[in-house]
């Protein structure tokens, strides 16, 4: 998803005064990699991708501040549990903006030898990357969940799918997530040394030989986005075949009373909600189904190794950042399709600044 390059894989640009000394392990082992390509996860970019990223970060930036906004006035017509996930995932999803696009990427292309190339800096955005990418994904599994307990089992509805339980269930995720991507910032080292000052971060030689943070380095891939993809997934079906089986059930009986023509108050209340979950967790599954590939990939060829911008590894590892990204602003898109209330907000929204502007020229 992220990382410090310039506009074409290549050295970095360092500032033009002051000593200039590598660092200690600037002679690279067997595993050391340093900035360019395959240096982690989220690899360099090629120069075709270089102009997407600023017109996506405002693209991004907007529709999620615009969501946060909405949701929070609670007027959407959804109940509170609902509105908090919403919420939170809205949030999650603009630090993911900001973290990776904002703090790394746009960076790295205009303005390479910033102070936010500096090690400890750099170190950081890398760890916060890593928290909001999975408490992001999490919440949107959180979510799922909410809603799989709130169709499919009424009795457990009324404790579980409440805001209380809402709360805690996005607290815990947010700290947990924050947690497991501490050893992120301690994984790098610089590059090089300008007036005994850290510059660039690359991945320490130990990150490929100690089985702990092999074990970690797995443990993490797993849990993002393997595991959570295969829960949304599963989940889903399993929602799909309580409905189905309801629904059969709830026809029947209104056969039976004779009242088949009559609107049904619970079935229409249970659609939207179906809607609103398909949707999310039906766009999440399509745009992290590259991630996933790229993640299968490269544990069935282990020694493979990206050669230029114009392998097909490098295009399908850049194509599922893209898509990665993508997801955090989508789901503003997707309450605006199944929402009428959220549709009717965001209207009144845009058509507020023309209002103003309209008094104001009077």
């Amino acid at each position: 998803m992220f990382q410090h390059v310039e506009k074409c894989p290549r050295e970095p640009r360092v500032p033009t005064s002051g000593d200039y000394r590598k660092s200690p392990s600037s002679n690279q082992g067997k595993h050391g990699k340093a900035l360019g390509m395959n240096s982690y996860r989220g690899t360099g970019l090629s120069c075709n991708f270089h102009d997407n990223y600023l017109s996506l970060f405002l693209s991004l930036l907007a529709v999620n501040l615009m969501a946060i906004v909405i949701l929070s006035r609670g007027r959407c017509g959804l109940s509170g549990c609902i509105t908090k996930y919403l919420v939170s995932m809205a949030v999650t999803d603009l630090l993911v903006i900001i973290t990776a696009v904002l703090l790394n990427r746009i960076p790295a292309i205009y303005f390479p030898g910033s102070f936010l190339s500096i090690t400890p800096v750099c170190s950081l955005t890398i760890a916060l990357i890593y928290a909001s990418r999975d408490t992001s994904v999490w919440l949107t599994v959180a979510f799922t969940f909410d809603r799989f307990v709130a169709i499919c089992f009424q009795r457990l509805k009324t404790k579980y799918c409440t805001e209380r339980t809402a709360v805690v269930v996005i607290t815990t995720i947010c700290v947990l997530g924050s947690l497991k991507s501490v050893p992120w910032y301690f994984i790098h080292e610089p590059m090089l040394f300008i007036n005994d000052v850290p510059w660039y971060c690359r991945v320490k030689e130990f990150r490929y030989t100690s089985p702990l943070w092999r074990a970690f380095d797995w443990l993490d891939r797993v849990l993002t986005p393997l595991v959570p993809f295969l829960l949304i997934l599963m989940l889903n079906v399993l929602t799909v075949r309580f409905i189905l089986a309801a629904s059969k059930a709830r026809k029947r009986l209104r056969a039976q009373n004779n009242r088949e023509k009559q609107s049904d108050p619970e079935i229409e209340n249970r659609r939207k909600s179906i809607i609103l979950l398909f949707a999310i967790s039906g766009n999440f599954i399509i745009l992290w189904i590259p991630n996933v590939v790229q993640f299968c990939l490269k544990y069935l060829t282990i020694n493979y190794q990206i050669t230029n911008i114009s392998d097909p590894r490098y295009i399908l590892q850049e194509s599922a950042n893209m898509l990665q990204l993508l997801n955090s602003c989508t789901n503003t898109f997707i309450y605006a399709v199944t929402q009428s209330s959220f549709r009717k907000e965001l209207k009144d929204a845009l058509k507020y600044p023309l209002i103003v502007l309209g008094k104001i020229i009077k």
